[in-house]
């Protein structure tokens, strides 16, 4: 018979997997002699088990909790359900990663008409007895019966306004019975029956809520946000009912034993006096600070202090800590690590480590890389941020804040931003067309798109504060307007916006820069010693590159050409490309565009210092760089002699029923050739001149062929880049090297890895493409499903954002087991954005990748990432 309940005194901290955190930190505290209510723990097993069951709690589940109250009344001397004597209990979930404030609680259970009189008389506390049943109606109603809360609370504020009275502790106990009596009666006006006093009933239905607590809606989503699997389930915690409501020696509060905000070594917590634990949390009375526990109860205060030394000299980390006081008696009722800011983070690590309390492995390994966005961007001034309520809320895709006015085009942007504007361009989606307009803007918002949009990936790339898919907003671009949140906004209004939390504000806030505190960098220190994968970035211009080798970047992964070619006047020579009729016309129109091209080349060259550079040739199709515009479209007719009508047919003739998979990658360079000659001379030019200029500086460009999926394909364009280099390096008289690679991004390149691998100098997985192709869906559409997808439990986590470990990581082993053998030489890396995602950076760890490339502003996260990877597989 499987084992689902366990007693405190049975349990440990290793067993977190089975009990949750709360029941093995309770455990693990009762084995260290603390002052704990006793009870024990329904494992997570038995949450995934009532799943499964249909969401029932089966006979044996019953049986076993059942014979644990037994047990619990054998240790307490209390009887449940007992008029007399009666044993109450608290019942709380506890899932093995901490989920604050998520999940439901339920306090005073046991409780019933008889049971509550008697208390009221033997206690000679009256008011206390009514108040834990009238708490016990409200807690029980909402949470497992879900009638809302709010109803009670219009009861409370009517008696309140009633008695002329403002806190909830000027109430009587004949208020506090009256009000039973009211909740009662609410309970039954909205359920249709009593509410129930057999304490049996009360506590499976109890532990059925917490279960299902599992999955809310908002548990769902923030199982998703830290990666938290829903197949781990959450245990239920059934504890000894500890009592702060008993008067003024009573009281409950929460506890750090560091501050949580800045890190420092300071005891740090708030209590309220005859107060129950769920009126700290809600703020319905302003608490105390715990420093003034010393002046009103020395006694306890000094016990509590010690405890908190022995639970972080314990635990080796800052504590999070819940404590109750019962007429001058300390109990504690939870431990675990502190939720903690990325400052705070960095200072508790290198603090643990100057103390001699954990290595620096531990110290790297403690920290949550995603957090360190926070350090590398501006922030919203905190008070300012208080004070103002979002307009509107959508994805966080590119951290940082950002405010400014309104506009609706790239062209604008530019223009407003070259007055010295302050804009936040806002789109119903971005195309590679407006880059220059994201360049010039503070932050970008669009009503379309998810976290791996256009919008979002280069907003990440250029650490541009990024808003993207809210859906809530409508959009009328032709007039430039839009409304949200009940107001129209115009060209020229002020918005903000916050890419981290994904929320939007009607008008200015101001904004501070981040700071990077020296421990910042001790950190980073540690990671880079500890690590195995070298980390790239994906950079396109000389300034993103420069700011990836701040933040640590050892190599571009990824170079998109295509973003070049929206620079100044090169758009147009490129449009003439497209729309020539000869060879000799493009080669003509090629020509304006490859010195420019060079020079964007060597000052990658140059911000990288001799690290790889590695250059993807065109990707996207040609359809993105036509002219929309009736007066560029005349522009560009004029320059090719043509009209416009002949104009309008070839851009008709470039439109693709499905882009994704058309006219794009290395089928450019098989239909026009003489792109991959410019972009091969280009490349190889401006390798030539910077090493000219460096001797010492190992300059190896290295040329990704993109969209590979046959190797007749990859071995094509090879052959026309290798004899433009080999051509041109001759002519120079030249000893430099290079290197011909391939993106795998199709899934018939994973699969025939061997074949390439004997060609190809190197393999660059490019995750997004790789996603779309192997589930069959874009990412830029993804986000009219995902959600119902989230819902029905199909997906966890968005696969664009997460790697799909399970399938297109299982392409991902097979290119590299079957490549390295056919190539021992091959090096592998990674670019999609992937290559910036911890859990995602840990798999390419495992899979033996040389090294991971991502946007320069989470080139820490993955440095980080890496780092624990390397740990943990030790």
């Amino acid at each position: 018979m499987a084992k689902w309940a366990y007693m405190f005194t049975e349990g440990n901290a290793t067993m977190r997997n089975l009990l949750g955190g709360k029941g093995a930190n309770l455990a693990e505290m009762t084995n260290l002699g603390l002052p704990v209510p006793q009870g024990f723990t329904i494992t997570t097993e038995a949450c995934t088990q009532y799943y499964e069951d249909g969401e029932k709690i089966n006979d044996e589940i019953m049986e076993q909790i059942m014979e644990a109250i037994v047990k619990m009344e054998e240790v307490t001397g209390k009887k449940f359900g007992d008029k007399e004597n009666p044993l109450l209990v608290s019942v709380r979930s506890g899932s093995r990663a901490s989920m604050p404030g998520m999940m439901d609680t339920i306090l005073n259970l046991g409780l019933n008409e008889d049971v509550v009189n008697v208390l009221a008389e033997k206690s000679g506390n009256p008011r206390w007895a009514w108040d834990c049943y009238r708490r016990f109606i409200q807690m029980y109603s909402d949470v497992v019966m879900e009638v809302g809360k709010k109803y009670f609370e219009e009861l409370i504020d009517k008696m309140k306004e009633e008695k002329g009275i403002t806190e909830d502790t000027a109430l009587t106990a004949d208020d506090l019975k009256a009000l039973a009596g009211q909740f009662k009666e609410e309970y039954k006006g909205k359920i249709g029956s009593d509410f129930p006093s057999d304490p049996k009933e009360q506590l499976m239905g109890a532990v059925k809520a917490v279960f299902r607590s599992w999955d809310n809606p908002r548990a769902n989503v923030y199982r998703r946000d830290n990666d938290i699997p829903y197949s781990w389930g959450t245990a239920v915690n059934v504890q000894e009912m500890a009592y702060g409501n008993m008067g003024d020696t009573s009281g409950t509060g929460v506890a750090f034993t560091r501050d949580p905000a800045t890190g420092e070594k300071a005891l740090m917590g708030e209590f309220l006096i005859n107060a129950q634990g769920e009126d700290v949390v809600a703020g319905v009375r302003t608490p105390n600070k715990i420093a003034q526990l010393k002046e009103i109860m020395p006694e306890v205060y000094e016990q509590f202090i010690g405890i908190c030394d022995t639970l972080e000299n314990h635990y080796r980390d800052m504590q999070d800590m819940e404590f109750t006081i019962e007429d001058k008696k300390l109990y504690m009722l939870q431990t675990r690590n502190g939720k903690r800011t990325a400052q705070a983070a960095l200072k508790i690590a290198c603090d643990l480590v100057d103390e001699g309390m954990i290595t620096e492995e531990k110290a790297v390994s403690m920290i949550d890389p995603r957090n360190l966005d926070t350090l590398l961007h501006p922030q919203f001034d905190t008070a300012a941020l208080k004070a103002t309520a979002p307009i509107g809320k959508a994805l966080g895709a590119s951290p940082g804040a950002a405010c400014g006015k309104v506009v609706f085009t790239a062209e604008d942007a530019k223009a407003w931003a070259a007055k010295g504007e302050k804009v936040i361009l806002t789109r119903l989606e971005t195309s590679p067309e407006d880059i220059e307009g994201m360049k010039a803007a503070q932050g970008i918002l669009t009503v379309r798109g998810g976290m791996t949009s256009h919008a979002a990936v280069v907003a990440r790339g250029m650490g541009k504060c990024c808003v993207s898919g809210c859906g809530d907003i409508v959009m009328d671009e032709a007039n430039k307007k839009f409304t949200l949140g009940g107001k129209e906004y115009h060209e020229g209004d002020s918005i903000s916006l916050d890419g981290s939390t994904g929320n939007i504000y009607d008008g200015l806030i101001p904004t501070v820069d981040a700071e990077i505190a020296g421990e910042f960098e001790r950190i980073m220190g540690w990671a880079d010693k500890y690590r195995t994968m070298k980390v790239r970035t994906n950079a396109d211009t000389p300034e993103d590159a420069k700011k990836a080798r701040e933040l640590g970047a050892e190599g571009i992964g990824l170079c998109r050409t295509e973003h070049m070619f929206f620079e100044g006047h090169r758009i147009d020579a490129f449009r003439e490309m497209i729309c020539s009729d000869t060879v000799e016309e493009r080669e003509a129109a090629l020509e304006k565009i490859l010195p420019v091209q060079q020079g964007d080349f060597e000052a990658l060259y140059e911000a990288l210092e001799g690290n790889p550079v590695t250059i993807r040739f065109l990707d996207p199709p040609l359809h993105e760089f036509v002219p929309t515009e009736e007066a560029d479209i005349k522009k560009l007719a004029d320059a090719q002699g043509k009209t416009v009508e002949q104009i309008k047919a070839i851009i008709d003739s470039l439109h693709e029923f499905n882009p994704m998979m058309g006219h794009r990658g290395c089928r450019l360079a098989v239909t026009y050739p003489e792109i991959a000659k410019m972009q091969t001379r280009a490349i190889i030019r401006a390798a030539i001149n910077v090493k000219n200029a460096h001797a010492d500086w190992n300059v190896c460009p290295e040329i990704m062929i993109p969209l590979i999926g046959d190797i007749k394909e990859f071995k094509f364009v090879k052959n026309i880049v290798v004899e433009t280099a080999d051509a041109e390096i001759a002519a120079a008289g030249s000893s430099i090297k290079y290197e011909v690679g391939t993106m795998i991004e199709i899934p018939r390149a994973a699969l025939t890895a061997d074949e390439i691998a004997k060609e190809a100098d190197f393999f660059c997985f490019g995750t997004n493409d790789l996603t779309q192709m192997t589930f069959g869906f874009s990412r830029d559409d993804a986000g009219k499903f995902l959600d119902a997808y989230y819902d029905t439990k199909i997906f966890e986590n968005d696969p664009f954002a997460k790697l799909d470990q399970v399938g297109v990581g299982k392409l991902m082993k097979m290119a590299v087991s079957l490549g390295k053998p056919a190539n021992p030489e091959l090096h592998v890396g990674i670019c999609g954005e992937h290559g910036g995602d911890p859990s995602s950076v840990e798999f390419c760890n495992a899979l033996g990748l040389d090294y991971v490339s991502c946007s320069p502003f989470r080139v820490p996260i993955a440095r980080l990432a890496a780092a624990q990877a390397a740990i943990k597989s030790k």
